[in-house]
């Protein structure tokens, strides 16, 4: 007999269809507090000339009125119901599909080692980000 347990690690970031950038936190947890820890870090990643468009769901955390959204950053909050509309929501899949369904890790530190290693072979592979999260309907039309 064996009991079941769970740990959980979040994986939060930010990706760009068209060049292939993303951006990205690890944490054992996630409320507003940390969004902010990641929204500060992702403002500082961005070039001084570039606004950047977020598209969120509408999780609490995403909604809280503790959230600091820096000058350099926009969100823009998705329909009830609509994950399809979220590009990252496809690199998350692919993620699972490629690295973590399927397995048991030995302990916290096993799983957080397997998340960084498809973190850095998927996430900042910019072909990869290209074509998982590419998004017709936000491509530019020149």
């Amino acid at each position: 007999m064996r009991q079941t347990k769970y740990e959980w690690l979040y994986v939060i970031g930010a990706v760009c269809p068209q060049t292939g950038n993303s951006s990205g936190l690890l944490s054992p947890y996630i409320n507003a507090e940390i969004m902010n820890i990641y929204l500060k870090q992702f403002s500082t990643e961005l070039a001084e000339d570039v606004h950047a468009v977020l598209i969120w769901d509408q999780a609490g955390f995403h909604k809280s009125k503790a959230l600091n959204i820096p000058e350099n950053i926009t969100i823009i909050p998705l329909p009830p119901y609509s994950p399809e509309l979220n590009p990252v929501e496809n690199l998350w899949h692919y993620l699972r599909n490629h690295y973590w369904s399927n397995r048991a890790y030995v302990d916290y530190d096993d799983l957080r080692f397997a998340a960084i290693e498809a973190w850095q072979k998927a996430a900042l592979d910019p072909e990869i980000i290209k074509s998982v999260c590419r998004a017709k309907y936000a491509e530019r039309n020149y």
